[in-house]
């Protein structure tokens, strides 16, 4: 004969006959069996009960009912229903839902880690919530365990402490209001301004779009950056990376690209991982300087935070970015740098004792960066036309880009743009390595007026490096060899750049119709990164039809570049 299941209700009150048979019937019907129901004296449970049934716990005191209200109300909010209606009817007809194994303890503690034992139905990155209100994150579902990362300090868990489930999984508040902020990644201000109030919640982790959400990369991304936009363009929803060794002007192209957006109805993003605080004051200062903050969000993930908040922080930011993206707007994303994330992400694995595999790296290193990349698109009409541009960041050592991080982002990517450190030592900036950097979008991205001014550039600077190389150990040049060498120089010059001065479409375009139809007859080479920039602003004076005709409609034609190059030679005397 089979046991009649009991059932235990904990209260600080007494219940009477007439509650207990309102208990029984409601749990034959639950149960479709009768239940026995004992009583247990619990002062801490106020303004309800708690009733357990096995594996079950019906939480019907104060504390449940909230809790219950606020998950219908969270629910309610994605679907931007009318509120006042669903508060009526929770507190008229509440009806207790059913939390198993809602409550677990945490077995071991260290190092921004807990495992936690007794939350059977935990899921994949959902939130849980500790003693003191210490949040973390499931990231290793085992069989009688979870373990999961830590995002607040740690002292307030100790081994015994209470752990209970949230059922909502990891995710940051977005909207409008972040423009100009510097949040941590957990949507948290950390500029000492006001708080934000956000226009929605978004889960950190999300699918990436599908092909058939998506259309070509055909409008350009202009960096302001000479050197990028006329041998590398960047399209919208392009993945491009920046790859160089440290101290060679990764951050400064960063810096550049996001002052160049003021006008153009960008929104940019930028995610620091793991860099140093004073670094990024130094960027938020230079961007308010120049008006770029007021359409940008700044997520700081600084070297001494923990190592789960430099792992969550990309995935945050382009959180961030795909709440503008889908209300049909462009955004530009930086993650500075995915190194430093890479590594945060193995500190974090091998503490949950995961398999170690090349460069103690763990196997799935690969998909930790590519469901991020792969999020970045240029969205169909149909879904609004908006779009994620990312680009990350990867520092290499002694520039060796056959190790395991740099080949798998750049695997990922659409292109990459290699800073050398030997060029930058001998005064290049930005120092663009033109032999190792691509972007496999091309020409796509580019206006017309670009690609007919750029011309042969790439192939001249390959050439006049073949034959730099040659010259060091010739003796006598011919005439033709020693005006390719001019040329070459001067081209490696006037893609010289200074430091927060991008330049628009027309300066680009006017300085390289000149550089490249007159190949620098006319000019002498010494100091032409600077005079050259002066000529290409007064020709524009005297060419301001042809201006207009670039900014509005992209396109130039062959007596355009001939007005162009005589305006110079004028201006030039």
């Amino acid at each position: 004969m089979d046991e009649k299941m009991t059932a235990v209700l904990y209260s600080s009150e007494k219940p009477s006959d007439k509650d207990l048979k309102r208990l029984a019937d409601f749990l034959l019907k639950k149960y479709d069996e009768p239940v026995s129901i004992g009583w247990k004296n619990t002062p801490e449970v106020t303004g309800g009960f708690r009733l357990v049934v096995g594996g079950d716990v019906y939480d019907w005191n104060k504390q449940g009912r909230l809790r219950q209200l606020q998950d219908a109300l969270l629910a309610l909010r994605e679907e931007r229903e009318d509120i006042i209606p669903l508060i009526k009817d929770t507190l008229i007809n509440w009806t207790p839902t059913v939390m198993v194994n809602e409550i677990g303890k945490v077995t071991s503690v260290g190092d921004g880690i807990a495992t936690v034992s007794g939350l059977e139905d935990t899921s994949y990155g959902e939130i849980l919530l500790f003693s003191g209100g210490v949040r973390g994150m499931a990231l290793d579902l085992r069989r009688d365990e979870t373990a999961c990362i830590l995002f607040d300090a740690e002292e307030e868990v100790c081994e015994g402490s209470t752990v209970k489930r949230t059922g909502r999984v990891a995710g940051v508040p977005v909207g409008e209001g972040f423009l100009g902020r510097v949040v941590d990644p957990l949507g948290v201000p950390v500029d000492g301004l006001e708080d934000i109030l956000a226009d929605d919640y978004r889960p950190v982790e999300s699918e990436a779009p599908a092909v058939i959400d998506r259309q070509p990369v055909n409008v350009p991304l202009e960096t302001g950056i000479l050197a990028i936009d006329s041998m590398f363009p960047i399209g919208r929803g392009q993945r491009e990376l920046i790859i160089g060794d440290r101290q060679t002007g990764k951050s400064t192209i960063i810096t550049d690209t996001i002052l160049n957006q003021k006008g153009k109805d960008v929104i940019c993003i930028y995610v620091a991982i793991g860099q140093k605080t004073s670094t990024v004051a130094r960027l938020v200062d230079t961007l308010k300087k120049n008006g770029a903050m007021e359409y940008t969000i700044v997520v700081n993930a600084s070297a001494a935070e923990s190592a789960p908040l430099q792992y969550i922080a990309p995935y945050a930011g382009c959180a961030m970015g795909e709440y503008f993206m889908e209300k049909g707007k462009d955004v530009l994303i930086v993650y500075d740098d995915l190194t430093k994330h890479a590594i945060a992400y193995r500190s974090i694995s091998l503490l949950l004792e995961r398999a170690p595999g090349r460069e103690a790296y763990p196997g799935d290193v690969f998909y930790l960066h590519s469901r991020l990349l792969e999020r970045s698109a240029r969205l169909s009409n149909e879904k609004g036309g908006g779009s994620l541009t990312a680009l990350p960041v990867i520092e290499t050592q002694e520039e060796d880009v056959s190790s395991y991080i740099p080949t798998n982002v750049i695997s990922i990517t659409d292109g990459q743009i290699f800073l050398s450190g030997g060029l930058f030592r001998l005064g290049q900036r930005p120092a663009i390595n033109v032999g190792l950097s691509v972007s496999r979008v091309g020409g796509d991205a580019q206006t017309k007026a670009m690609k007919k001014a750029v011309g042969t550039l790439r192939l001249d600077l390959a050439q006049y490096r073949e034959m730099e190389t040659f010259s060091q150990f010739a003796g006598d040049m011919d005439e033709a060899t020693r005006k390719q060498i001019k040329y070459g120089e001067g081209l490696m010059k006037i893609l010289k750049q200074k430091q927060n001065r991008p330049l628009s479409l027309p300066e680009q375009v006017f300085m390289l119709v000149i550089a490249t139809t007159d190949r620098f007859e006319h000019f002498d080479i010494e100091g032409i990164e600077d005079r050259i920039r002066d000529i290409a602003r007064v020709a524009m004076k005297s060419c301001q039809d042809i201006v207009m005709r670039i900014e509005n409609a992209g396109v130039i034609d062959d007596a355009d570049k001939k007005r162009i190059v005589e305006a110079a030679i004028r201006a030039n005397g």
